[in-house]
């Protein structure tokens, strides 16, 4: 049994377990899954002297309540990242961007996001839930890894080791670390295609043009958007076909949709673009209302 454990006091609007996810089973209809802001996650277990892959807690919205729980009295060290936010220790104020120490029995507040949506919370040894398929992420498509915390739950802390075909090695202890707040405005390079050519010249210039904003449906699966409907050239049906992270998938209304870390594997509407992997952390703190641009990703000439 594991020394520390957490108690779920407060769970938020969602609050999930994460990692590095786990990729290469696409085949298996898995989605890789993993923190939507991968550098706020890897930030919060570098801070701490982590392995990057150990398990830490991912927010939405209005932050968690944890109580550190161990039978033999035991601390634990802890350190909160991503979206901006208060951070209490049994009611007493605690650093954001810097570990601090989390007495047993005490109780991490961590309050609503000021400027953002997710924060993470890393904890020395990492969350310790069952790895499912070689991660410990929550896949809230396939139903895969840990439920989303609820009220009352315990997590074990410990026994987190490296995950998702990463080489685990732990990084040197930083007592703080800079981190830029999100953008106000979200700037996402796309390359055009796979199915570019069944949509109009025009839906490409508007795609590249037009003024988009994030939607409040939107979630980890995919980031909607509001904003000039994408005309179609080719209105037959499309085969199923194989998606990615950053795919901009456009359903029958016209609007497309950004593809996050549990999106699906295969999809049925066409695929106009895909955003760049390395842009869609900031998609993950993209509050509703954001504005959103599209740009041609380097390389790739203007429409």
């Amino acid at each position: 049994m594991n020394a520390v454990e957490l108690h779920v006091v407060r769970a938020g609007a969602l609050t999930t377990v994460q990692d590095l996810g786990r990729p290469g089973h696409a085949h298996l209809g898995v989605p890789r899954s993993g923190a939507l802001d991968e550098p706020a996650h890897l930030l919060a277990n570098r801070l701490l002297g982590n392995p990057d892959g150990a398990a830490t807690l991912e927010t939405t919205v209005n932050g968690c309540a944890v109580r550190a729980v161990a039978g033999d009295g035991a601390a634990v060290r802890a350190a909160v990242t991503g979206a901006s936010c208060t951070v209490s220790v049994d009611g007493r104020p605690a650093p954001w961007g810097v570990p601090f120490r989390l007495p047993a029995g005490a109780v991490l507040e961590v309050g609503p996001a000021g400027f953002g949506v997710r924060s993470y919370l890393a904890f020395s040894g990492g969350v310790d839930a069952e790895p499912v398929l070689g991660s410990r992420s929550t896949d809230l498509l396939s139903g895969l890894g840990p439920g989303p915390l609820r009220d009352g739950d315990r997590l074990p802390l410990g026994g987190s080791t490296a995950s998702g075909g990463h080489d685990g090695a732990v990084a040197a202890h930083a007592d703080a670390a800079p981190w830029a707040a999100p953008p106000r405005e979200l700037l996402l390079p796309v390359v055009p295609g796979p199915r570019a050519d069944w949509f109009t010249p025009e839906a490409l210039r508007t795609l590249l043009t037009g003024e988009y904003r994030v939607s409040a449906d939107s979630n980890r699966v995919g980031l909607r958007l509001e904003g000039p409907v994408l005309e179609r050239a080719e209105p037959a049906e499309l085969p199923s076909e194989g998606m990615v992270a950053g795919a901009l998938q456009v359903p029958p209304e016209g609007r497309p949709v950004v593809f996050l870390a549990d999106h699906p594997v295969t999809g049925g509407y066409p695929v106009i673009g895909v955003a760049l992997r390395g842009a869609l952390a900031a998609a993950a703190q993209a509050v509703p209302g954001t504005p959103v641009r599209f740009t041609p990703a380097s390389g790739q000439p203007p429409v």
